[in-house]
């Protein structure tokens, strides 16, 4: 099997953009650009070696996208796609298949560079470029084929004569090259043209003048070739590749109410007979089991839910909620909370750092934060766990059983033992231990005839 090297231009500065933010950092479905293309080169094709070639902000780049497996090489002035290429030309091995991607086109998919890469092999050929009929190619290279089916040269639409531009089978830019060839032919390359750049597609005839074979394959779905130059595309691939993710999710079993206003990351995996309603954003590392229920208007992201987990109308971030959950409407869970099984967390309730044993409860407008809660705990309405003194934060510890009453206030550090009761509108400092009850609030006074006294007296 030929060793395989990925090549990914990724050094343009996207002016169209107008963005200080380097063009292919621009997020599709929660991804930047370019690593959308990496997993084509990792996970699609297997490549032995994937090569980024930076330029315009080389080192935005560099760091977005080093903790992958890639090498770097610097193109540090752009003189066109030929140049790009040269640049990694000492990282390029003797041997085997090259694939030549662009950072800009996250809509590739892995099984149209596999059959490139079968189609470039079963036909013997030294270089295949990957084409594309367009019923309106304006602005495109053509692809013109000699007698025999084989590409004799690509021809830019400026530079091409009325018959040409008539073409409709265009350059997507994509290639596939034996590496020992396209390094010799790259020592070829000029700049001779208007534009005085070095241009890739100058191989194709190179080859072809030293007698060797250039094919073509022809893709049937014009979109995986699509780049984004703008902002209009950009949204433009975000809705393709939108659909794609949630049409597989359905085809695994996954029910999505409303496809046109639900939008879930690339990167999450949710099991079947899950329903998510309209509305849904999920996001980043989130995984969710089955039968869950994610109503409308939920933002999840980097949480995992496992099975039966029913989220109405709220906001989670880097959370973990176990089996049978129930959640919302309108709570927020923050970074670093854990709900273990049947537990309820209710509407207007806020959970942040903190930990839930099975079977607990909060079943409105309550703040738990930095708390550990253990089973069987009902936290009333109204209470909030006081972490903050001001300079640090604090942990509450609340055991099995116990109960909180409304509007309690617990001030931490401070510790509620198994089966402690807390009588409402208390402010507690001290320990409670198992099995008391605490009281800490002002006794009541009932004062006679104060408001007459005070002239507050309203007359019917």
């Amino acid at each position: 099997m030929s060793k395989i090297t990925a090549v990914i231009l990724a050094a343009g500065a996207g002016t169209r953009m107008k963005s200080k933010i380097p063009k292919v950092l621009h997020q599709v479905c929660g991804k930047p650009m370019v690593e959308h293309v990496i997993d084509v080169a990792e996970e699609g094709i297997s490549a032995e070696q994937t090569i980024l070639v930076i330029g315009h902000e080389a080192e935005l780049v560099k760091k977005a996208t080093e903790h992958r497996s890639v090498s770097f090489a610097l193109q540090t002035d752009q003189l066109g796609t030929g140049h790009a290429v040269m640049q990694t030309e000492h990282l390029l091995p003797e041997e085997g298949l090259v694939l030549l991607l662009y950072g800009d086109t996250p809509l590739i998919r892995g099984s149209v560079i596999q059959d490139l890469i079968a189609f470039h092999k079963e036909g013997g050929y030294q270089a295949t470029v990957l084409t594309a009929i367009l019923e309106d190619p304006t602005g495109y290279g053509r692809i013109v084929r000699g007698i025999d089916g084989k590409v004799e040269r690509i021809v830019e639409q400026k530079d091409a004569a009325a018959a040409e531009k008539a073409i409709r089978e265009i350059n997507s830019g994509i290639y596939c090259y034996e590496s020992k060839l396209l390094k010799e032919a790259l020592k070829q390359l000029t700049n001779d043209n208007a534009q005085k750049e070095y241009y890739i597609t100058d191989v194709v005839e190179i080859l072809n003048r030293q007698g060797y074979r250039v094919g073509a394959f022809t893709i049937k779905d014009s979109t995986d070739i699509m780049g984004v130059n703008s902002r209009v595309q950009l949204a433009e691939a975000e809705e393709m590749m939108r659909m794609r993710i949630l049409t597989q999710l359905m085809e695994s079993g996954v029910t999505i109410i409303d496809p046109q206003n639900t939008y879930i990351d690339k990167t999450v995996q949710i099991q079947r007979d899950t329903i998510i309603y309209p509305g849904a954003i999920i996001k980043g590392n989130t995984r969710i089991g089955e039968d869950c229920i994610v109503g409308h208007n939920c933002y999840i992201e980097n949480c995992v839910l496992k099975d039966r987990v029913e989220v109405q109308s709220s906001t989670l971030k880097d959370s973990f909620v176990e089996d049978d959950c129930h959640i919302g409407p309108y709570a927020y869970l923050r970074p670093n909370s854990r709900l273990g099984k049947h537990v309820k967390i209710g509407d207007f309730v806020e959970v942040k750092n903190s930990t839930l044993g099975d079977y607990s409860k909060a079943s409105h407008l309550a703040y738990i934060g930095d708390g550990e809660v253990g089973k069987n705990v009902n936290i009333g309405c109204g209470v909030v766990f006081v972490n903050y003194d001001g300079k640090n934060k604090h942990r509450t510890i609340v055991e099995d059983n116990a109960f909180v009453g409304s509007n309690v206030n617990l001030v931490a550090p401070v510790t509620v033992e198994k089966n402690g009761y807390i009588a409402t509108g208390s402010t507690i400092t001290k320990t409670v231990p198992a099995g008391a009850l605490s009281v800490a609030r002002a006794k009541q006074e009932n004062k006679q005839g104060w408001v007459e006294r005070k002239g507050l007296l309203k007359k019917d």
